[in-house]
């Protein structure tokens, strides 16, 4: 048995509630609910984090000149693959570390013997040179230094090692 129901479909209404028109002004009906802050107000205090950016700038600016000479430059290769300490070198040396566990070169903690995993070391190497080729211009010469060192280190140690294979 089927049951008959009303031909004519319910009215679906469909409100706008935004506060704001897609210009950016304050909708009518909201105008009395909401007033306008005062600029001064709105004013943010300087936090802890843009205080330690300023320094960073300012080495930025003063390396941003024209390259050293080589005398200046001319480091030993384990010079140039110390850790400058920085941000972005730290980040660098922990993708550098997981690139070696999987070549074999370093024992991983979690593995009782150094296990070689060719297609996550091609990867890792690949994520380095893009990082490199992405900050081009952009590091400090011991972050440069510090990279270009131990990309060329890998993709050496990689080729050795997938020969031995």
């Amino acid at each position: 048995m089927a049951t008959t129901k009303d031909a004519k479909p319910k009215e679906l209404k469909v409100t706008d509630k935004r506060i704001f028109t897609p210009e950016g002004d304050i909708r009518e009906e909201f105008r009395s609910d909401i007033k306008p802050a005062d600029p001064t107000a709105a004013k943010p205090a300087e936090r802890p984090a843009e205080k330690t950016e300023r320094p960073q700038q300012e080495r930025r600016e003063k390396n941003a000149g024209p390259p050293p000479g080589d005398a200046e430059r001319r480091r030993t290769m384990a010079e140039r693959a110390e850790s400058p300490g920085t941000p972005f070198a730290d980040f660098v040396q922990q993708l550098i570390a997981q690139a070696y566990m999987f070549l074999g070169m370093l024992r991983s903690p979690h593995a009782p013997k150094p296990t070689i995993d060719v297609a996550a070391a091609r990867d890792m190497i690949e994520i380095l040179n893009m990082l490199k080729e992405k900050t081009a211009g952009n590091l400090t010469p011991d972050e440069e230094d510090f990279l270009t060192t131990h990309l060329g280190e890998l993709k050496l140690a990689f080729v050795q090692r997938t020969k031995t294979i």
